[in-house]
């Protein structure tokens, strides 16, 4: 297939874009790169083709999904930091650009893949979380909880389409997805801790550490990805791809500690002083992934020690490279 990936130069998409070039796929990738790595650009192939723009560009956009036989719809305003940061920003691309992405699949009936995010759930911390389960979320006024809502608005946008005009639609909702590349920019966790770590600085946690989170190896999504791109059309489900080993944000500290040789230290900080007052944070947010795993043949492969030393080791080959 010609398969258009929007947001293809992001952290997902560049270890998603090498396995579709394996399967024989040809691949445009349409990224303004303003959040994204141009390190793509250095392994040009005969099939892949760069396209720098938006999606907000609607006769851009629209021109590329008329072109292409499937759409993989990557692009989005991601991490906590740069949405609190830019909201509006998060609001335009997630839901005015996702709607003109699915407006345009459907209007050239082109199927989607979209990827959607765990921030869905917002606040719900009762229990492993399956695909209907509620969705928790704090008033406008917090910001950060606007991207919890675009994110839901943009699944909704999907399946109405679906509903009244027959798009076909698959969405994989990840939960934390990191490793090699992941860039510590817009306050991820891990690669800040790596970083910092790396460079013997102190690894800041927020709060008193105690809430907990679970991260899946990107190598793992993108098989997700991967196994529902490839799988019958089971009427425009909604899988969760995650991994469901959960550990505490400060014991995750000291693994990345440990497990780097490194001599940092924890600094324990108040979340009102990164993110402001007001801010809402979750205690746990865990995974049911048995839809994925009894129709989709998936499940997580990579340990949480084998996704840190993956991240250590390739900030430690950048380094080097220096």
């Amino acid at each position: 297939m010609n398969i258009l990936v929007t947001g293809g130069a992001g952290f997902i998409g560049s270890h998603l874009i090498p396995e579709l070039l394996k399967l024989g796929h040809a691949v445009t990738i349409l990224d303004n790169f303003e959040t994204s790595s141009k390190n793509l650009r250095s392994k040009p192939t005969d099939s892949t083709e760069f396209v720098d723009g938006s999606i907000l560009d609607e006769p851009l956009t629209s021109a590329l999904i008329k072109e292409s036989d499937q759409v993989i719809h990557l692009a989005a305003a991601v991490g906590v930091a740069n949405i609190i940061e830019s909201p509006l920003r998060g609001l335009q691309t997630n839901v005015i650009g996702s709607e003109i992405v699915i407006r345009n699949c459907s209007k050239f009936s082109r199927p989607i893949l979209l990827t959607s995010s765990s921030e869905i759930y917002g606040k719900n911390n009762f229990g492993p979380l399956n695909e209907f389960s509620d969705r928790i979320v704090g008033v406008p006024q917090i910001a950060r909880w606007s991207y919890s809502d675009s994110k839901a608005i943009e699944e909704s946008f999907a399946l109405a389409y679906s509903r009244e005009f027959g798009l076909e639609v698959k969405i994989a909702r990840l939960f934390n997805t990191v490793g090699p590349g992941q860039k510590s920019d817009f306050g991820m966790v891990l690669p800040n801790f790596v970083k910092s770590a790396l460079s013997n600085k102190s690894l800041k946690v927020h709060g008193d550490g105690s809430q907990k989170r679970c991260f899946m190896h990107v190598h793992d999504a993108v098989n997700g990805i991967v196994a529902l791109l490839s799988a019958p059309n089971f009427g425009n489900r909604i899988y969760n791809l995650g991994n469901p080993e959960e550990i505490s944000i400060v014991n995750l500290a000291e693994l990345v500690i440990k497990s780097s040789g490194s001599t940092s230290k924890i600094e324990f900080i108040g979340y009102d002083e990164v993110f402001g007052p007001g801010f809402e944070d979750m205690k746990s947010r865990i995974p049911d992934i048995k839809s994925a795993k009894n129709e989709l043949n998936w499940r997580p492969r990579k340990t949480l020690e084998e996704i840190i030393n993956d991240s250590i080791n390739y900030e430690l080959s950048l380094m080097n490279s220096k």
